[in-house]
């Protein structure tokens, strides 16, 4: 189920994208898989089925998932995008070590901390 903080500052359907993201890597949602439709997920969290439209389009851009004309939206593999995005990741912790940051300091930035202060 997706949980929305309306205290975040990312909009809804973000939120909303981004927790479908974390359940298709986390193996919550497999492959088939079909999705809640528009209307049935838009009363559930009671928000406007725009807003779920528009969260199921940037999925579907992204190739997350599919749609299914009369039949709905079913989660595809993982997108191949995300291995890239793995390896810019790792260059830029590679870089952040090197330019002398802590194992420590990365560690804090990634459990939600700011040592900027």
């Amino acid at each position: 189920m997706i949980h929305l903080d309306y205290r975040d500052a990312r909009p809804i359907y973000s939120q909303i994208t981004d927790g479908f993201r974390q359940q298709i890597l986390a193996g919550v949602l497999q492959e088939g898989d079909k999705l809640p439709s528009v209307r049935e997920l838009a009363g559930s969290l009671t928000i406007n089925p725009n807003t779920i439209q528009r969260a199921y389009r940037e999925l579907e851009a992204e190739g997350w998932i599919a749609t299914v004309p009369g039949k709905g939206c079913f989660v595809c593999s993982v997108p191949t995008g995300g291995a890239t995005q793995w390896q810019d990741f790792d260059k830029a912790v590679a870089a952040l070590l090197a330019a002398g940051v802590t194992t420590e300091e990365l560690l804090l930035r990634l459990k939600g901390g700011n040592n900027d202060a």
